[in-house]
């Protein structure tokens, strides 16, 4: 299986291409970015396509991360998977950026429990909490970051994703630590690919997970009368 992996919803713009049968990433590339994906993703995928010596109909499945992350950036990615997948006739898979966070680390200890967190800003974050063998503990939900720190002292949790120095930093002085701390700022586009050769296949196309409403609210005290 050849899969197409795009990732935009955090603070990176990045594509690769996953031959899963070899077990091999015939290519990919990364920017890190905080906006501007709308204008970088294209040109990337161009060049990752190019680099992996392949056309859109040589691909079995396009994979993309759909959330959560920022609204704009997770936006652009899964609008260029459902694009790629209608005109190639290749089905597409949504991933979110907490599982891709937690993939390398479950498939290196499948045991010990792990949090993904995102920084979701005002003192919250987008949390998950896995057990044993990758199993969910804790679907995909907003948090403040005291209620995510009372999930991860229950046990020597793992804290992964760009929430997790937010949470070590409130960390209890009488708890014991956490036993890693990676505070990446987007998952790896690799395992993003692996992910999406994993999953099963959708039924329909997949869509952005936000977890909260937008910022931005219409100004409805602003608007002209109608005539």
């Amino acid at each position: 299986m050849r899969v197409l992996a795009i990732d935009t919803a955090l603070e990176a713009c990045s594509a690769a291409v996953l031959d899963a049968e070899q077990g091999a990433v015939l290519a990919s590339e990364s920017i890190p970015m905080t906006r501007g994906h709308a204008e970088a993703l294209m040109p990337l995928i161009a060049r990752v396509m190019s680099d992996a010596m392949l056309e859109f109909l040589d691909l079995d499945r396009i994979a993309v991360t759909v959330g959560p992350g920022s609204f704009t950036g997770l936006r652009v990615g899964v609008a260029a998977a459902r694009g790629i997948a209608v005109a190639a006739g290749k089905p597409a898979v949504g991933l979110t950026t907490l599982a891709a966070f937690a993939a390398p680390y479950i498939a290196a200890d499948d045991v010990s429990p792990l949090i993904a967190a995102i920084d979701a800003r005002n003192d919250q974050v987008y949390m998950q909490l896995f057990g044993s063998a990758g199993r969910s503990l804790i679907s995909p939900r907003i948090a403040p970051v005291r209620d995510a720190v009372r999930v991860a002292t229950r046990g020597p949790a793992r804290l992964v994703g760009s929430g997790a120095a937010m949470i070590a930093a409130a960390w209890p002085s009488n708890e014991q630590r956490p036993s890693v701390v990676d505070a990446a700022r987007a998952p790896r586009i690799d395992w993003v690919a692996q992910l999406g050769a994993a999953a099963a296949q959708a039924l329909s196309l997949p869509k952005p997970l936000y977890l909260r409403a937008p910022d931005a609210q219409p100004q409805d005290g602003a608007q002209l009368p109608r005539r």
